[in-house]
């Protein structure tokens, strides 16, 4: 019960930080935001990615000095989204859809220009070793999360607004995706301008697909989210892991992104397909719930290293596991406990990451708060839903 009000206390401070900055805030990879760091680094992939990577690194926070605005990210404005749906869903306050409202609408006011369908991207150019991608290049990660919370904000609101921004991503992610082929399988691209293979985005995007079919007649979604998912489900290793990545300096294995390949997979089962994967599941979530976490539920960056802690390792963490019911619930709750204890700031907000010897405690919308908006919100949700279950049970032993 300490637990829980802890997280309610947290959410409701949350709740009032988030919206004082009407969602908006800084993020680690905004680095070329800042005017003089644009010019100095336009001819120099390098310099884009050593300044990206220093202010990412850096515990103090020099953006108001170079010139680095707060502004809206898509995908932050995506995970609040999800967090207030599921909210409403459980309080039915008015302030719930008054939010949500502002959040459909900055989210129509930041789609990609130029694509098939809606899709969004980061709201800052990023660097990656092999591509560059301007702020008006969408992301198939971004898309699905954001995508995932629409169908959610759908279907606990009623939100007609919500399902139509929702429908017609389909159309980005079948048309405007690179392919890579392999084994009769292939693999969607991070973005349309790379053909980068990342397995997380891969499934991420199938996941979509296979929700959207309850809402689309298209046969092509269920044919393309299979055979997605196929060429990332052959990739996993005996012990139940993934790489990151297929490329050779892309090869580490760490607890959020194996989280999210989970929790795509589980959008299929839910969906009641893809039986044929329930036991590579089940090994995924065996591997990650015994290689990503202490016994006083401390969560781990790698498989193979505990430090720096990231915010979102517990947050995906517990966002994850809250969805598995009694089954992790000792774990889960562990990882909440140990979240609000090291990361929480009683200003309102978490940190970034914890180092062994320092926190880095700023604040990022995006990367920190809407995850974490999220994970606690799930929490909440699903901790409501099996206390009706079990009423439920109850009161039919009872009759």
């Amino acid at each position: 019960m300490v637990q829980l009000m802890n997280a309610d206390v947290a959410i409701d401070q949350m709740t009032h930080y988030i919206e004082e900055v009407d969602y908006a805030g800084y993020d680690p990879y905004d680095a070329l935001n800042s005017p003089l760091l644009r010019c100095v680094s336009a001819k120099s992939k390098w310099m884009r990615i050593a300044f990206t990577q220093f202010l990412r690194r850096c515990p103090l926070n020099f953006r108001s000095v170079l010139g680095i605005k707060k502004g809206h990210n898509p995908k932050g404005l995506g995970l609040f989204l999800w967090g207030y749906a599921k909210l409403y869903a459980i309080t039915k306050r008015h302030q719930c859809l008054e939010a949500i409202e502002r959040l459909l609408e900055l989210l129509e006011e930041l789609r990609c220009a130029g694509y098939s369908g809606n899709c969004w991207g980061y709201n800052f150019d990023w660097q990656s070793g092999t591509y560059f991608r301007p702020r008006t290049v969408p992301t198939v990660v971004n898309t699905a999360f954001i995508g995932h919370a629409l169908l959610d904000c759908h279907r606990l609101t009623g939100s007609t607004r919500a399902l139509d921004l929702a429908l017609s991503t389909e159309e980005f992610i079948l048309r405007d995706l690179n392919r890579t082929a392999g084994d009769g399988a292939f693999c969607f691209s991070y973005t349309p301008v790379d053909q980068g293979i990342v397995h997380n985005a891969n499934v991420l995007g199938a996941s979509l697909l296979i929700r959207l079919r309850r809402y689309v007649a298209d046969a092509r979604l269920q044919e393309a989210a299979m055979t997605s998912l196929t060429y990332t489900m052959c990739c996993q290793h005996d012990d139940g892991a993934w790489y990151y990545a297929d490329r050779k300096r892309q090869r580490w294995i760490d607890s959020f992104h194996t989280g999210f390949v989970l929790m795509a997979l589980r959008y299929f089962l839910n969906e009641g397909v893809a039986q044929q994967y329930r036991q590579a599941y089940e090994e995924g979530i065996q591997y990650y719930v015994s290689h990503f976490f202490l016994t006083d539920g401390t969560p781990k960056y790698y498989s193979d290293r505990t430090y720096p802690i990231d915010i979102h390792s517990p947050a995906v963490a517990v966002a994850f596991l809250s969805k598995l019911g009694h089954r992790h619930r000792a774990l889960t709750d562990r990882v909440l406990a140990w979240m609000l204890r090291h990361m929480w700031d009683p200003r309102g907000y978490f940190y970034f990451r914890k180092h062994r010897y320092y926190t880095n405690k700023i604040s990022y919308l995006r990367w920190s708060q809407a995850w974490a908006f999220h994970a606690l919100t799930e929490y909440q949700f699903q901790q409501q839903q099996e206390q009706g279950e079990d009423a439920d049970e109850i009161t039919a032993k009872r009759d």
